[in-house]
C-alpha cells in the first residue's frame, strides 16, 4: 500500500460509472478529467477500508459517486496524490494534467472551497516537510517546532482562504492539531528507524500534550482521520502492553482492549478498519471472529467482515492453496503454482516499491542459499503495476535475486492475492508438497522461526 501518504509511512515503519446509491444525501459526486494518466486510477478512503479503480471515458473524463459515511479520500495516477473532502451532497469536478500537477489543479462546484484547501493544505505540508530522514532525526525541540510551524501554516492557510463554512474550520482547526499530536506519538519509532538506534526513548514529558486529548470525541472521529490515527495509536500502545503482560498475541489483545471503549460508534469504527485489514495476518482466526463480532454492534460492518471470515476459513492449514496461472517469469517463460508440485512452495509476494519487502531481500537470499538443495523452492510475485514491469526486471538483475521470480497478472487485483486476501505487503506463504496450504501467513525470512519450521518439516 502505498507510500506516498506520509501518515501511511510511518504507519509502515511500525468502479461504475454512478454506483447504486443508500438515499438521497449520503453520498457525493465527483467528475473531472485526466490529462496525461498512465495506468489505473484509484480512489482510496484514508481510513484503508475503500479502494477502487476511477472508470474513464476515452477523452480522459470520468464520473463516479462516493460514500460520505467516509470524508477524506485520495484519488491516486501512481504518482500524484489527490486528498479530496466529501460530504452529502458535493459535487465536486476534479481536472489536472498528471505531468504538471501542481500548476493545473483545478476543483470546481459545490464543496469546491473546502477542497481547494485541502488540496493547498497537502502541498503546504509536502513543501515545508522535506527529507523524511533529517526531519525524523532532528532532536526532540526542534522536531516539535518544526511541526508546530506547519500546524500553525496550514491554521494561516485556512483562515485566509473564503468561502469555507465557519464548522469546517473550527474541527478542520482541531484536526490540525491531532495531526501535529500524531506526528509527535510517532516520532520516537521513526527516529529508530532511521537511526538503526533501538534503544532511543524520547524525554518523559515529549508527549505531555496529548494528556488532554479526550479519547471519545464522536465529532472528531468522524471528521480528521488525523483523530482516529490518534485514537487507534493510543488503544494499539494499551494493546501492547496488555500482549506482553498476558502473553497473549497483539492482536487478540486489541480486540479485547477495544472492547471497554463505551462510545459504539468509535468502538464499531476500530474494530472494523482493523478486522477488515487485520483478520488475515491472525494466527488464531477463530478467536479473532469471534471476539469481534462479540463487540461488534454495527450490523452492516459484520456483515462484510462475515464474508471475509468465511474467506479465511479456506485458508486453514491442510486446506487446498488458490492457484496463480501462467505468471510471467523473469527468464521470459511463464509459471504456474502447479508446476512446483512434489515441492514445498515458500512464497513472497512484494513489490519494488515496498521499502518493508526490499528490507526482507538479504534475509531471503540467506535462507534460500541455506536451503538450496533441498526439496523446497523459493517463489518471489511481484504485485507492481504493469508499467513498472521493466522497473521489476531491473531491480531482479541488479539486486541478483534469486528462486523464481515471476510478476502477477494484474497487481493487488490478482485472483492470487484476492483469494489470499492479501491487504498488505509482505506477504508470505508456505504450501505443501500436495498443493495444500501450511501456512498462509508464514514467518518472514528476518524471522528465525522460518528456519525452525523449515527444519521441522525435514526438507
Amino acid at each position: 500500500m502505498k507510500r506516498i501518504l506520509l501518515p501511511l509511512i510511518l504507519v509502515t515503519i511500525f468502479a461504475c460509472d454512478k454506483k447504486e446509491t443508500k438515499g438521497a444525501m449520503d453520498y457525493a459526486l465527483i467528475s473531472g478529467k485526466i490529462e496525461n494518466k498512465n495506468g489505473v486510477i484509484t480512489v482510496n478512503s484514508m481510513d484503508r477500508t475503500f479502494s477502487e479503480p476511477l472508470n474513464f471515458n476515452a477523452d480522459g473524463t470520468f464520473a463516479d459517486t462516493l460514500n460520505a459515511d467516509r470524508n477524506s479520500y485520495v484519488i491516486f495516477d501512481g504518482k500524484n496524490p489527490v486528498f479530496i473532502h466529501v460530504e452529502p451532497g458535493f459535487d465536486l469536478n476534479i481536472s489536472y494534467d498528471a505531468n504538471d500537477y501542481n500548476n493545473s489543479i483545478k476543483v470546481t462546484g459545490k464543496g469546491a472551497e473546502i477542497n481547494r484547501y485541502v488540496i493547498a493544505k497537502r502541498k503546504n505540508e509536502r513543501d515545508i516537510f522535506g527529507d523524511p530522514k533529517q526531519t525524523f532525526t532532528l532532536s526532540e525541540e526542534d522536531f516539535k517546532n518544526k511541526f508546530r510551524g506547519i500546524r500553525d501554516s496550514q491554521d494561516s492557510l485556512l483562515t485566509s482562504m473564503d468561502g469555507i463554512p465557519k464548522d469546517f474550520i473550527e474541527k478542520e482547526k482541531r484536526s490540525l492539531h491531532y495531526s501535529y499530536l500524531g506526528y509527535l506519538f510517532n516520532y520516537e519509532n521513526a527516529y529508530k528507524y532511521f537511526t538503526k538506534d533501538e534503544s532511543f526513548k524520547v524525554s518523559e514529558d515529549f508527549l505531555s500534550e496529548m494528556d488532554d486529548v479526550d479519547y471519545g470525541n464522536e465529532e472528531d472521529f468522524a471528521f480528521s482521520q488525523d483523530y482516529k490515527n490518534l485514537v487507534s495509536n493510543h488503544y494499539s500502545k494499551k494493546a501492547k502492553k496488555k500482549s506482553e503482560d498476558e502473553t497473549i498475541a497483539y492482536d487478540i489483545a486489541y480486540l479485547k482492549t477495544l472492547s471497554g471503549i463505551e462510545n459504539e460508534t468509535i468502538k464499531n469504527g476500530l474494530l472494523f478498519s482493523f478486522a477488515e485489514s487485520s483478520m488475515g495476518y491472525s494466527k488464531d482466526v477463530e478467536e479473532f471472529y469471534r471476539l469481534y463480532m462479540d463487540n461488534s454492534t454495527n450490523a452492516e460492518n459484520n456483515e462484510a467482515i462475515e464474508k471475509v471470515y468465511k474467506k479465511l476459513t479456506g485458508l486453514a492449514i491442510g486446506k487446498p492453496s488458490p492457484k496463480f496461472t501462467d505468471y510471467k517469469n523473469f527468464d521470459g517463460s511463464t509459471t504456474s503454482l502447479e508446476d512446483f508440485k512434489g515441492k514445498y512452495v515458500y512464497i513472497d509476494v512484494w513489490a519494488t516499491w515496498c521499502g518493508p519487502c526490499v528490507r526482507e531481500i538479504p534475509s531471503l537470499k540467506k535462507v534460500e542459499k541455506q536451503f538450496h538443495d533441498k526439496n523446497i523452492e523459493f517463489v518471489s510475485i511481484s504485485i507492481d503495476k504493469e508499467k513498472d514491469f521493466e522497473k521489476w526486471k531491473t531491480m531482479v538483475q541488479d539486486r541478483e535475486l534469486g528462486g523464481t521470480q515471476l510478476f502477477a497478472d494484474s497487481d493487488w487485483k490478482s485472483q492470487f492475492v484476492q483469494e489470499y486476501e492479501i491487504k498488505g505487503i509482505p506477504r508470505f506463504i508456505l504450501i505443501d508438497p500436495q498443493g495444500n496450504i501450511l501456512d498462509a501467513n508464514a514467518p518472514r525470512p528476518s524471522d528465525p522461526k522460518l528456519v525452525e519450521v523449515f527444519n521441522g518439516l525435514s526438507i
